[in-house]
């Protein structure tokens, strides 16, 4: 039985899924909500899954994190686009041996979170997940979920897997989460971003599930050539990836049952959207290289345009309301 206990900063369609499920296998999980604080304090959470459903009515919930106890792991599964309330929320929540495990989207959050409370305690998960939020502590896993974990050093340095990813890797394998590890993180979120980027960036520019995506004939292509660009960025950060992952992420999206990406649900509930994680940040990694990513600057710029907008709209609306 594990001792280490957990952390969830972020308890949404991600978070909240896979700390359900480590408090599900026994282990200490304390979460820590913000608009969903008082519902799930109440009723626990709720998972659906075809892996089974599952309700756990008692669970650690909070409100502040300086009232939460000291964790050997804090995970943090919010969106990067609220990266800027770790400073306050990190460091009385960390044991002085505990580690982050930073469960998000895109590139070079880690050296963030690293000014934070070092790059010696950050290490990082890349998820395989399709899930969404029903509502307040009701969280339907649809399909996949595999992670894959990699320990995080200065300048993306590959290190290798270490015994304490060893060790958070077993807890979530008692979890029945499907575990990969990493020996390159740098490399593996770039492998990420092949999904990412086409997907996340068309669905909200295009209005589209992934599924509708794959059966036009021309977006298919958009997909593929947007995926390719993906690859000549990881190659100018010296990260190689081979051609025939391309076909497999296809494969697995042909596969997926009909979703909505992340972005496309953040962009239909007039949340912000996390560009500059997923597509600023690769594009000036690559451009510090001297390459440029022509297809995803594109994205990136009509992404940004339907995020000041959608915004603006939202906050018209909520004065509208006021009145």
């Amino acid at each position: 039985m594990s001792n280490r206990n957990y952390a969830i900063v972020g308890t949404g369609a991600l978070g909240g899924f896979y700390g359900a499920r480590l408090q599900q296998a026994g282990l200490e999980v304390n979460f820590l909500l913000r608009s969903d604080y008082d519902h799930v304090k109440k009723h626990g959470l709720i998972i659906e899954s075809p892996e089974g459903d599952f309700t756990l009515p008692h669970v650690r919930a909070y409100h502040d994190a300086h009232k939460m106890p000291q964790c050997d792991v804090v995970i943090v599964a919010l969106k990067t686009t609220q990266n800027h309330l770790l400073p306050k929320i990190l460091p009385p929540l960390l044991k002085d041996n505990g580690v982050v495990l930073i469960l998000q989207n895109g590139l070079d959050t880690e050296p963030e979170v690293a000014k934070i409370v070092g790059a010696e305690r950050v290490v990082s998960g890349l998820c395989f997940l399709c899930s969404y939020k029903v509502g307040p502590g009701h969280i339907c896993h649809l399909d996949y979920g595999t992670i894959t974990l990699g320990e995080y050093a200065q300048d993306y340095k590959p290190i290798g897997v270490t015994n304490r990813l060893q060790l958070i890797a077993g807890d979530f394998k008692r979890a029945h989460i499907s575990i990969k590890m990493s020996e390159d993180l740098l490399l593996s979120r770039w492998k990420k971003l092949v999904w990412n980027i086409p997907y996340n960036g068309l669905s909200v520019v295009l209005d589209a599930r992934t599924d509708q995506l794959m059966a036009n004939p021309d977006t298919l292509i958009l997909v593929e050539e947007i995926m390719r660009e993906v690859i000549v960025g990881a190659k100018s950060c010296d990260r190689i990836i081979r051609d025939d992952f391309i076909p497999q992420m296809l494969e697995h999206t042909l596969k997926m049952k009909p979703y909505r990406t992340s972005m496309k649900i953040d962009y239909d509930e007039s949340r912000p959207l996390e560009v500059e994680a997923i597509f600023g940040n690769p594009i000036r990694m690559a451009q510090q290289a001297g390459v440029k990513l022509p297809q995803i600057e594109v994205l990136y710029r009509m992404l940004k345009f339907v995020d000041v907008h959608r915004q603006e709209a939202e906050r018209t609306r909520r004065l509208l309301a006021l009145q």
